[in-house]
């Protein structure tokens, strides 16, 4: 259904017959973390996230899983033995 309360005329899962069902009854606006992300909607009230109602509990344990804006951390460090590199070195 499309959102009544705060992003009007976007598609709004919590919206049902007797308004919205989302805990509060509206989405809460972005946080910090949020800033930078093409997921973000400017409304007449302040700046919402269109994927999710309340970002603040996405961030709470990391990084967001819909944040466009962050690298994923998919990047392996190798920690090498420093007894075992200059063995190596050597050769």
């Amino acid at each position: 259904m499309l959102c009544q309360t705060i992003k009007q005329g976007t598609e709004c899962f919590f919206m049902g017959k007797q308004g919205c069902t989302f805990n509060g009854g509206a989405c809460y606006p972005i946080v910090e973390s949020c800033q930078g992300c093409n997921k973000t909607l400017t409304a007449p009230q302040g700046v919402y996230c269109q994927s999710c109602p309340d970002p603040q509990t996405k961030w709470k344990n990391g990084s967001c899983n819909l944040a466009t804006h962050v690298k994923s951390g998919s990047e392996k460090v190798v920690k090498l033995n420093p007894l075992k590199a200059s063995k190596r070195s050597r050769r």
